[in-house]
């Protein structure tokens, strides 16, 4: 089944409570957590800080910045005393229960705004940016307080990179690898990351349509017979949908998954429901070539959304630096995939047995 992340949220920050909880009696404010300049109880008012930012981009359906308001610690304006230790982690648990919350509440096709790398991340996205929060930011602590080393559930570092980190090549552990991703640690064979950002899956809009970028999670689910989260049009996903996500899935394994130029689901705006996919086997080439395919759910044939889609995809790509092709293979006998690339705008060039090559050009 697809995790959309509230029980990951709640997840990771009952893990981060027992981790912190172990070593609330040492001084956090004089102490620095680990390789960051700050200290571990800024440190942790971080964490806390983002999971509400988090739920209120969700909760006020942000668009073009963050929703302008904080959250304090220290009591000072109301006459009380600075919370404690105790205290922030219980301010981490509020926090973490309101963005679990939100993600819950928060219907599948909104999306708000965050700056990295589109402007916008929708409730999945958010969910693992809280958990990468909260995982990462509890090993700071931890390390440089000097407990045990802090290794969270694999599965929850797992959600985190098939979502926030898809150019990131599994490695031997999901823990090891999100820390070698984000600068914590080392990777045999690897070179040290010394910057970094996650990235949150593209969308293109058209008329009707919406094309959402899989991620890496939604790609393994399609796969293997599931939905990736998505409403599908009757009867689900066909054949080509699944085929493109199995190439996603294996792209992502070899680390040459790049989020832009992978495939995007399909979905009507009207009811929110997926009738499709439609995207690049894989980035362009040293010729400023780049292929793209195409498959609709049966149920969702005839109304012109391959023709609408591949408009938009392809005048996107052809927009981008470098490229100057976008190349379509349609069957020989696929007379209605061959009339779709024809109102594309695509020209057949050539023909190979049993198939015929069409471009498109800047």
């Amino acid at each position: 089944m697809h995790a959309l992340g509230a029980e990951q949220v709640e997840e990771a920050v009952a893990d981060c409570v027992a981790a912190l909880g172990a070593v609330a009696d040492r001084d956090w404010e004089g102490t620095g957590a680990g390789r960051l300049e700050w200290s571990c109880r800024k440190t942790a008012a971080h964490i806390a800080s983002d999971l509400i930012a988090y739920a209120g981009q969700l909760a006020g359906r942000a668009q073009d910045a963050y929703v302008p308001f904080g959250i304090t610690l220290d009591g000072v304006e109301d006459g009380l005393d600075p919370a404690d230790n105790t205290g922030v982690l219980r301010t981490i648990e509020a926090t973490g229960a309101l963005l679990a919350a939100a993600v819950r509440t928060t219907p599948r096709a909104v999306r708000a705004f965050h700056p990295y790398p589109f402007r916008h991340a929708n409730r999945e996205g958010f969910a693992a940016m809280g958990v990468a929060e909260v995982l990462l930011h509890t090993h700071d602590i931890v390390e440089g307080l000097g407990g045990a080393p802090y290794e969270p559930p694999a599965e929850l570092a797992s959600f985190v990179l098939t979502r926030i980190f898809p150019q990131v090549r599994p490695g031997p552990t999901p823990w090891r690898t999100l820390l070698w991703a984000t600068g914590r640690g080392d990777l045999p064979g690897r070179e040290p990351v010394t910057t970094w950002r996650w990235c949150n899956n593209p969308v293109l809009r058209t008329e009707r349509l919406t094309l959402e970028g899989a991620t890496p999670a939604v790609a393994a689910d399609l796969a293997v017979g599931g939905d990736g989260g998505f409403a599908w049009v009757d009867p689900g996903p066909f054949e080509g949908t699944r085929e493109g996500a199995g190439i996603g899935v294996k792209q992502y394994e070899e680390g040459l998954f790049r989020p832009e130029w992978g495939m995007y689901v399909l979905v009507r705006r009207e009811d929110d429901r997926a009738v499709g996919a439609m995207g690049f086997h894989g980035a362009p080439d040293g010729d400023g070539r780049v292929e793209i395919g195409y498959d609709l759910s049966e149920g969702a044939r005839g109304h012109g959304y391959a023709t609408e889609a591949l408009r938009a995809l392809s005048a996107w790509a052809l927009d981008q630096d470098g490229v100057r092709t976008v190349v379509a293979t349609v069957e020989r006998e696929n007379v209605p995939s061959q009339n779709v690339v024809a109102r594309a705008g695509f020209t057949r060039v050539s023909e190979d047995g049993t198939q015929f090559v069409y471009e498109l050009r800047d």
